[in-house]
């Protein structure tokens, strides 16, 4: 017989860039099938080139208060993850608190608009800083604790359908997320040994900030062979109440249902794995 246990119940999540969007949506799924939840994110700028506007404390005082309403212990911390000393002390306190540290989902990313002989320093520095960079500082950060607690684990990259093509516009973004391919199989195979799994995920076309339209109308007006690079989403399953509710994106919590099977025992022969998580956008 199946358990009526919740799938992730003991475990211990920590999910980055958890203040609103996809980071919530993952926080809030791993909570309701079980686990405990650390909640980090910077609320605030991250630089100027970054055009759309950031998450802030509000929204990570309401990811918490969703989270504790599942009735699981949440950790949230204000946290740039381009700070690797700022990392350390999150994964400390969360081995201080809960005893351990099972699933890593590394979300955190931001993302601008240019072309890549046009775009400033700052703007490529940014978006490599953050989606690349503070990932692995991220990962730096949380493997050595899952390690030594023994209890294996699951990493979740959270990269993006940039990051399986050539997109045009964003190509510093999709430089950075194909980056984190290498690092997701690289990490793979050097932490199996200890019953860990590392996966990336693909997301295309998520309903969130991030997606910033009127960037993307500006670019694409201005450059509009651009926009076949840009496929529809095909695949439009009906909502609950059979209506057919898709309004062009996907919604954060579709992804999250593939970050908590890929967080769960569910998954447990799957690692060093791209996954796409675009509705077969990607076969255009």
């Amino acid at each position: 017989m199946r358990s009526s246990e919740p799938t992730l119940h003991g475990k211990v999540a920590l999910v980055t860039g958890a203040a609103r969007g996809q980071g919530r949506a993952h926080a809030l799924r791993l909570a309701r099938d079980g686990a405990d939840v650390v909640a980090i994110d910077i609320c605030g700028s991250v630089s100027e080139s970054i055009t759309y506007p950031p998450a802030n404390s509000e929204d990570l005082a309401e990811t918490r208060r969703l989270v504790e309403e599942t009735g699981r212990k949440v950790l949230a911390r204000e946290v740039d993850i381009r700070d690797l000393a700022a990392l350390q002390a999150v994964v400390a306190d969360t081995v201080e608190q809960f005893g351990r540290l099972d699933v890593l989902v590394a979300n955190a990313g931001v993302l601008s608009w240019a072309r890549l002989f046009e775009m400033s320093e700052e703007q490529w520095d940014t978006v490599v800083d953050v989606n690349l960079n503070g990932t692995w500082r991220t990962v730096r950060a949380a493997v050595p604790a899952m390690i030594e607690a023994g209890n294996g684990g699951s990493i979740v990259i959270v990269s993006s359908s940039a990051g399986l093509k050539a997109t045009p516009g964003n190509g510093h973004y999709s430089a950075s997320k194909h980056g984190l391919v290498g690092l997701t199989n690289a990490l793979a195979l050097e932490v199996g040994e200890y019953g860990i799994r590392v996966n990336s995920i693909h997301p295309y076309s998520v309903d969130t900030p991030m997606i910033d339209p009127d960037a993307m109308m500006k670019l694409f007006a201005e450059y509009p062979s651009f926009l076949h690079s840009f496929p529809p989403v095909p695949y439009r399953p009906a909502t609950r109440d059979g209506s057919d509710g898709r309004s062009g994106f996907m919604s954060p919590d579709e992804v999250a249902d593939i970050v908590a099977w890929l967080a769960s025992p569910a998954s447990g022969s799957t690692t060093g794995n791209q996954i796409a998580v675009d509705a077969g956008a990607l076969k255009y």
